[in-house]
């Protein structure tokens, strides 16, 4: 898995070489036990200190974003249990890694405090505050060997989970039992569907001359909103439990649509009643990405794109919850509707391409010119252009004469 140059390339460190030629990382240390609402204060250079087991890539990848130069997490990165793809992202950016660090550090140090990181150990000043197991290329290849050993132990509880989820939910799967109606129409048109994930910048930019001539309905998901307000777009309907969603996405007049639990709960109906704003429920089981393509789909949406969604089974699993068996039922339910962005941007090529566009500007300045040239008003014209073009070249020789 190769990372991109422009990631490697904001990281920004604070370096001091101590005595003895060992080098020190110095720099403020922010610490949050979820790695999600931590990557919304991280600032360049900034030591990371998380709670999260099996680091996924998404959540590396905001940590690379944000541009760390160090992450300290009290769990282990790589439990064993299946082969997540955070750890080795963040190895391959160069950023150091320790696992299982003393779980007082986040009591022991305040957020924003100067911090030295020194190999295996952080100082505060010449004060030892935890230590951990840093984790290189080697290790978390190692690392990933054995959890892909016991993957089939993992596929087994993901058919489990996935039986388990088409039973209490087979009546939304094949019925559309209840979807709700919302005002925003769909039917007939494409709807172009944004999660915060797998490289969503990149698939959106790709994606920008499908979205001038198809004028798709854009629909956000939780932060996904916030990336289609990011890349200069309004969405048209947000969809989620909004917990990482912004005051500013929400009130960007786009309909709202709250991801409850089966119980009727909803917990982001408070946060929408708070900024003074309606909002239609939507109870399902599965994750707010499934909840947005049953809507599109029962909407009568023709085709469904997706940026940033779980396409493969690796990163399936590298979510590492029950949860996303109800991403893979709902596919399976979507079916020829839904297309990867990545395929869109593979197939898809604007139909009016920019020399067909100059020749036919050519064209019509060639007819143009004829047409012209044929009249006898044309001719006149013709003839006093000539005549100025004798006189401009009279002037011009009379200059070196």
């Amino acid at each position: 898995m190769k990372v991109p140059t422009a990631l490697g390339a904001r990281l920004t460190r604070i370096r001091r070489i101590r005595p003895g030629g060992s080098i020190g990382i110095i720099a403020p240390a922010r610490s949050d036990r979820r790695t999600k609402n931590l990557t919304k204060r991280l600032k360049p250079g900034d030591i990371a200190i998380i709670d999260h087991v099996d680091l996924d890539r998404v959540s590396a990848e905001a940590l690379v974003n944000c541009g760390v130069s160090a992450v300290l997490n009290v769990a282990t990165s790589i439990s064993g249990r299946y082969p997540n793809l955070g750890p080795q992202l963040l190895v391959e950016a160069g950023i150091p890694l320790l696992d299982d660090v003393d779980p007082e550090v986040f009591t022991r140090i305040h957020d924003g405090e100067l911090v030295r990181l020194e190999g295996n150990t952080l100082y505060r000043g010449d004060e030892i505050v935890a230590k951990g197991s840093p984790q290189d290329t080697e290790s978390v290849e190692a690392a990933m060997v054995e959890a892909r050993a016991g993957l089939s132990v993992q596929l087994e509880a993901f058919a489990a989970n996935t039986m388990e989820y088409l039973k209490r939910e087979r009546d939304l799967l094949f019925d559309g039992v209840g979807v709700p109606d919302i005002a925003t129409r769909i039917e007939g048109r494409h709807a172009l569907i944004v999660v915060r994930g797998y490289h969503y910048r990149e698939d959106i930019a790709t994606l920008r001359s499908y979205i001038r001539e198809y004028r798709p309905v854009k629909i956000g998901v939780d932060g996904g909103a916030d990336a289609l307000l990011e890349a200069g777009y309004r969405p048209d309907i947000i969809v989620g439990d909004f917990d990482s969603v912004s005051d500013q996405a929400l009130t960007c007049g786009a309909e709202l649509v709250v991801h409850a639990y089966r119980d009727g709960r909803a917990p982001g109906l408070k946060r929408v009643h708070d900024l003074g704003h309606d909002a239609v429920i939507f109870p399902a089981t599965g994750t707010s990405e499934d909840v947005a393509m049953m809507l599109a789909d029962d909407s009568g949406a023709v085709l469904i794109v997706a940026v940033g969604t779980h396409a493969t089974l690796e990163e399936f699993l590298d979510k590492g919850r029950a949860g996303m068996a109800s991403t893979f039922l709902t596919r399976l339910r979507v079916g020829g509707k839904l297309v990867d962005a990545k395929g869109v941007s593979r197939l898809y090529r604007s139909r009016i391409s920019p020399w067909t566009l100059l020749a036919l500007a050519a064209a019509s300045l060639l007819t143009i010119m004829v047409a012209a040239y044929s009249s006898p008003a044309g001719q006149v014209y013709a003839t006093f252009l000539a005549a100025r073009w004798d006189a401009f070249l009279y002037w011009l020789t009379g200059l070196f004469t």
